[in-house]
């Protein structure tokens, strides 16, 4: 028995997220009948560094599975790629040890938003960012984000749909944002991420963009812990899983 790590990437936008839900095209769905197929039969569990949304991307998503096979690494590769679709691709494999576990391991994960920022829609991007056509101020938004670097406590930031008990104290080692032309890029890099919390944190920062609010109300927002105080989460299609890092 050995196990296996991928690291995957994927186009959400058919797919209903990660997750498996019944009579739903998933990400979890396809790679577990792949995997089946090779196992000729066999049911393999899997497991995932964490679950995305309905139309959330990911360049670098991990997952784990046990397996009785002892085939090359290239291989496995190989034969994944074969019996998966076109929006769902195995970038690496990896032979790991048995205690290793693709969730409780991850030291850091990194996310990135990407919005469009124009008036004009554009058809090809509305699949993989956000088409925002307001002008906004990005130095106000860039000072938000310092505030929000460091470890705090991210209730406000929070989905009041999260299923998550306990604490919800994260470490931010990165929150940055930066426009290339039309395109803003927002990248969060940190130790865990609650529910929703980088949509939110993203519509959080169009407001202060816009004036709405000014960027040291991050402060204030973090210590009221109270998600009503915000307004809706962005979209989904302007966030993908960047990458996950493991000890």
């Amino acid at each position: 028995m050995g196990k296996i790590k991928c690291v995957i990437s994927y186009d959400g936008t058919s797919f209903s997220g990660f997750q498996i839900q019944p009579k739903k095209r998933t990400v979890h769905g396809e790679l577990e009948k792949a995997l089946k197929k090779i196992h000729k039969g066999e049911h393999i569990r899997l497991q995932a560094s964490g679950r995305t949304d309905t139309g959330v991307h990911a360049k670098g998503q991990t997952i784990h599975f046990d397996t009785p096979f002892d085939i090359p690494e290239e291989n496995w590769k190989r034969a994944l790629n074969t019996l998966l679709p076109d929006d769902l691709y195995v970038r690496e494999v990896e032979k790991v040890i048995d205690s290793f576990h693709v969730r409780y391991d991850v030291l850091e994960k990194e996310y990135r938003y990407y919005i469009w920022n124009e008036k004009e829609r554009d058809v090809f991007k509305q699949n993989y960012a956000y088409q925002f056509p307001f002008q906004l101020d990005i130095e106000a938004i860039q000072e938000a984000c310092n505030h929000l670097e460091g470890e705090h406590d991210f209730t406000t930031f929070s989905s009041a749909k999260a299923t998550t008990k306990g604490s919800k104290v994260r470490t931010l080692y990165q929150v940055s944002c930066v426009k290339r032309g039309s395109e803003i890029e927002f990248i969060f890099r940190g130790s865990g991420f609650l529910y929703n919390m980088v949509r939110i944190i993203v519509g959080a920062m169009l407001d202060v963009g816009q004036g709405r609010r000014h960027q040291d109300d991050m402060v204030k927002l973090l210590e009221q812990k109270d998600r009503q105080l915000l307004g809706e989460t962005v979209p989904p299609q302007g966030l993908y899983l960047w990458n996950v890092k493991y000890k």
